[in-house]
Formats: C-alpha cells, structure tokens, sequence
C-alpha cells in the first residue's frame, strides 16, 4: 500500500492498488465520455444527443462519488469513530450537505 498525500493539506488516504486501479479506470472512462461531448460539440452535433451524453457523464461521475464517498465512511470517519474523535464524522455531514445542494 502507498501513501497518497494531499499537496494542500496534512490529509492522507492508504489506497491499495486494486482500488485505485478501479478508481483510475472509471476516470478514464469520465475522462473518455467528456472527450466525447466535446467533439460531438465540435461536430454540430444535435442537441438532444448531447444533452443523453452529458447525463451519461453525470451519471459516471455520480458513481465514482458514491464509490469514493462509501469508502470514505468506512475507512476514514470509522476509523475516527473509534478512536473517540468526531472531525471526520463532522467533515462529512458538511460534504454531505454541499452535494445534496
């Protein structure tokens, strides 16, 4: 397992490479999904049809946040948890409300 570390903050996450390697392929296939509405906006593409993609997208993007965020829960705020703290527990009742803006 490596160590992830966040160039902003003190904050880490322990990813074994099996997960990232399921987090990196969903990107990918995001990443491949926006390449796609962008040239089908290049190409005049009819509306409807790229609005069906941009929810396609949407809907990528929506998993691959529910898949982060149940880790999260079980990992991060549990861990805390237990060891008496409730910052975590508190960090993602905010997250929480911003996503459910």
């Amino acid at each position: 397992m490596s160590e992830k570390k966040c160039k902003f903050c003190e904050e880490h996450k322990h990813r074994n490479e099996e997960e990232v390697k399921d987090l990196m392929k969903r990107l990918n296939r995001i990443e491949g999904q926006i390449r796609g509405i962008k040239r089908m906006v290049e190409e005049d593409a009819y509306c409807i049809d790229i609005i069906n993609q941009v929810s396609a997208a949407g809907c990528a993007l929506d998993s691959f946040t529910k898949v982060i965020l149940a880790t999260h829960i079980k990992t991060c705020v549990a861990e805390d948890v237990k060891d008496g703290s409730e910052e975590k527990l508190d960090e993602l009742v905010k997250t929480l409300q911003k996503l459910m803006k």
